[in-house]
């Protein structure tokens, strides 16, 4: 936003985490950030509290309709959670480094694995909107041409300047979603994600592009807090809901609305699927 500092810094993250560690003694060991539509997932968790994210001190707020914009810390199957109830985005104005605060906020709290979710659009033609795809790498192609949640002075207590991305999404994660999936008789795609800036929804020919270089879905967000977890050593599962159909051909119209109204499809498989992954934890 406008005025914000560029950088992420130690004393802000700290305020952060220190403002939630005042209002609630739970101690998360599984983070999750919930994307458009998804957010339903939330109100399974209990024994929790809820926080408005505008109340934390320097948190990104979200603009964006489906992201509902809280916290929710609590009990889900067992397990100590930290919901992200939305999530904010770099086309909203904020900085990559700014977006990746929920993160480390997150990590300071003590969480050791992070489920990212998201609606994403079909790049795969044989994909079809209302289902989940797992996510076993993606293309940082915005972070290629420079926009990367760890620009600036590296913040040596969580992790290296130079980060390992070979296993970005963790492979015992993405062994156990299978079987769960397998078990609950969930369809589940698997592919390549690309986040590209936004906030359009790409042209048939962007699409074609993004097919050639081997993505299967596209969208806004992920790919940063995702470079941000492994750099501070948290594993990471990611799951997209595919909330519309490859429009290689140009022959129809992409909208938030469709988005939003897939992810009604969407949020029960989801609901299962990842709590399915934390009884198996």
């Amino acid at each position: 936003m406008p005025g914000e500092k560029q950088f992420l810094s130690l004393e802000e993250i700290e305020q952060a985490t220190q403002f939630l560690q005042s209002r609630t003694s739970i101690q998360p060991r599984v983070g999750m950030i919930l994307g458009s539509g998804l957010g339903g997932l939330a109100d399974s968790v209990t024994e929790g509290i809820k926080i408005p994210a505008a109340d934390v001190p320097g948190w990104p707020v979200s603009t964006i309709e489906g992201h509902s914009g809280q916290l929710v810390l609590g009990e889900l199957e067992g397990q100590s959670v930290f919901v992200l109830q939305g999530r904010s985005h770099y086309y909203e104005g904020y900085s990559m480094s700014r977006i990746g605060l929920s993160v480390r906020v997150m990590q300071s709290m003590g969480v050791e694995i992070l489920i990212v979710t998201n609606a994403a659009g079909a790049v795969n033609p044989d994909f079809e909107p209302g289902e989940l795809m797992l996510i076993t790498d993606h293309i940082n192609y915005m972070g290629m041409a420079g926009a990367s949640p760890l620009r600036g002075p590296n913040l040596a207590s969580f992790g290296p300047r130079f980060p390992d991305m070979s296993q970005a999404y963790d492979r015992e994660l993405m062994a156990a979603a299978r079987k769960v999936a397998n078990k609950e008789k969930i369809g589940l795609y698997e592919g390549v994600y690309i986040c590209l800036g936004g906030p359009n929804f790409e042209t048939p020919a962007d699409l074609r592009f993004l097919r050639a270089v081997g993505a299967d879905a596209v969208g806004m967000s992920t790919v940063a807090e995702v470079i941000v977890a492994r750099h501070g050593g948290t594993r990471v599962l990611g799951v997209s809901g595919i909330s519309n159909k490859a429009n290689l051909d140009g022959e129809t119209i992409t909208t938030h609305e469709e988005v939003l109204e897939a992810g009604k499809k969407i949020v029960p498989k989801l609901t299962t699927l990842i709590g399915g992954l934390l009884r198996w934890l």
